[in-house]
Formats: structure tokens, sequence, C-alpha cells
């Protein structure tokens, strides 16, 4: 069963490209987690302060051994988090 994350970051004003480029950073190292199923990034066309991360995980498991690595604390935690507004995250399972 596939464990699902959609996460919504929007960035404070003045940090949307440093958001920006923190989750460029992030995608490659958290597409390559062995329980990585999908890590997309999508960034609102109309707001550019606004990103939706899709994210697929083998299981629970995997989400969390992505929460606690090194590239999501350096890219994630110490330097996009900080720089937003709000964030809102969305946990699924397939039916």
């Amino acid at each position: 069963m596939a464990y699902v994350v959609i996460a919504y970051w929007t960035a404070k004003d003045g940090e949307e490209d440093a958001v920006a480029a923190a989750l460029t950073n992030l995608t490659e190292p958290s597409r390559a987690e062995p329980g990585n199923l999908a890590y997309v990034v999508h960034r609102d066309p109309e707001d550019a302060r606004r990103f939706v991360i899709y994210e697929q995980y083998a299981d629970e498991a995997a989400y969390q051994a992505h929460a606690e690595s090194e590239h999501f604390r350096r890219f994630g935690k110490e330097d996009g988090i900080p720089r937003l507004s709000s964030r809102e995250r969305e946990f699924l399972v397939d039916i």
C-alpha cells in the first residue's frame, strides 16, 4: 500500500525564489531514496509564492526515513521551511 503526502507551502513575501531553490535542491536526493515512488514539485502559475509537493512512498516507514534524511534536514527544515508563511500536509493511503 503506497503512502502519499501532499504538502502545501506558501513562501513569505520575497522568499519565493529561495523556496523554489530549496525545493529544487531537495528533489533529486528525495527521488533517489529507496522507498520513494514519486516526488514532484509544482508551483502556482498565478501566485509564485505557492508550491504543492506530491510525494509517494512504498510505506509510512519510507516517508519517515525521508523526514529524517540529511537532505530534508538541510534543504527542507533549515532552508525552505523557515522561509514559509504557511505549511500544510495531507497524509493518504491507497484504497
